[in-house]
């Protein structure tokens, strides 16, 4: 037997060198997992005699093994992705995921709290509005049900957070830009609809100054979700008015910069690191397109494995606990500059 402690199931997992939801998923039915890999798990059970929260676990089992995972705008393939990987990962530990889609609405938004309340979940993934969401309608359910957020911060709401630093993906696309060529221009709406594009522009302004050099903040008009088309029609009043500072444009998106991308080409404006091109553009969030654009566009990309598997054993975890911490938790995982023909 080994003198080692185990606490929680998370500490079970890694000190038996399985992974959580696989645990988890042996938890709610041994007969669910593979003979060898039971054979593991039950020899670690003896190994390290640990026991499960069993009253914890049946506490959560009267709730249901489902669990609501909620984007703000389910059309945007970003959102897509990053729900996608969310359910495999439920799925995997024997968890029924249920998705739903705010589309930009605060009143969606609500309705669907209320829904996913009466339906008892397990626990919930949450990606709020931000700017738009309901405050008092969000600290509510919080108390309520077992609730993660992911993607979009509010502070002080959920029991802990999962998302990218954003500071890690402005501070690598300035250093780059500027690093090889001429700074980089901030690219953004007047007013965005995700919180995250405050925290990229602060971001922007405080490496520029960093760098000893000016910032240039470049705000189109235009709200709600349809970012490709305010970019490009924000893009082509821009090169209009002959208003760009600097042949370098850093997006606060990728969706506003395959709008920005689509104004230069219907310009003839040649965007990329070629002798004959007049302008590069950088980017944030490695989008599912984005490789795919015309020239591809060099971002900043989110770890979309790291933060959809944080925040899946988060909520385990929170479940296990029976729905609360001791104290809120916020995790953040840096970007990763990722070079293509764009800049």
């Amino acid at each position: 037997m080994s003198e080692t402690k185990i606490r929680n199931m998370e500490e079970f997992a890694a000190i038996s060198g399985i992974s959580r939801p696989t645990v988890s998923k042996y938890f709610n039915d041994p007969n669910s997992v593979r003979k060898s890999t039971r054979a593991r798990i039950e020899e670690a059970l003896r190994q390290y005699e640990y026991r499960p929260n069993i009253y914890a676990m049946n506490q959560n089992r009267k709730l249901t093994k489902n669990v609501g995972i909620v984007v703000p705008y389910l059309a945007d393939p970003f959102f897509a992705e990053i729900a996608r990987r969310l359910e495999q990962r439920c799925i995997e530990a024997g968890f029924s995921p249920i998705l739903f889609s705010a589309y930009g609405e605060q009143k969606f938004e609500n309705d669907i709290l209320d829904n996913l309340r009466s339906l008892k979940p397990a626990g919930v993934l949450l990606a709020p509005l931000g700017r738009s969401s309901d405050r008092a309608a969000i600290e509510r359910f919080c108390r309520d049900v077992p609730t993660v957020l992911f993607d979009s911060n509010i502070e002080g709401l959920g029991e802990a957070f999962v998302g990218s630093d954003n500071f890690s993906f402005v501070s690598q696309t300035v250093e780059y830009l500027t690093r090889t060529g001429e700074p980089p221009s901030f690219f953004e709406m007047r007013t965005p609809a995700n919180p995250n594009a405050n925290k990229r522009r602060r971001a922007y302004v405080q490496m520029m100054e960093r760098l000893g050099l000016k910032p240039h903040v470049i705000q189109v008009e235009g709200e709600g979700w349809a970012f490709e088309e305010i970019g490009r029609r924000g893009a082509l009043k821009m090169l209009e008015e002959r208003a760009l500072p600097t042949n370098a444009v850093l997006c606060s998106n990728d969706r506003l910069a395959i709008g920005l991308l689509a104004a230069c080409y219907e310009r003839g404006i040649r965007v990329g690191r070629d002798p004959d091109c007049s302008l590069r553009v950088a980017s944030n969030d490695d989008h599912p397109f984005s490789r795919f654009t015309c020239p591809s566009l060099t971002t900043a990309a989110h770890d979309y494995d790291s933060v959809t598997s944080r925040s899946v054993e988060t909520l385990f975890e929170l479940v296990e606990s029976g729905g609360r911490f001791e104290s809120r938790t916020e995790t953040l995982f840096p970007a990763r500059l990722i070079l293509r023909a764009s800049a």
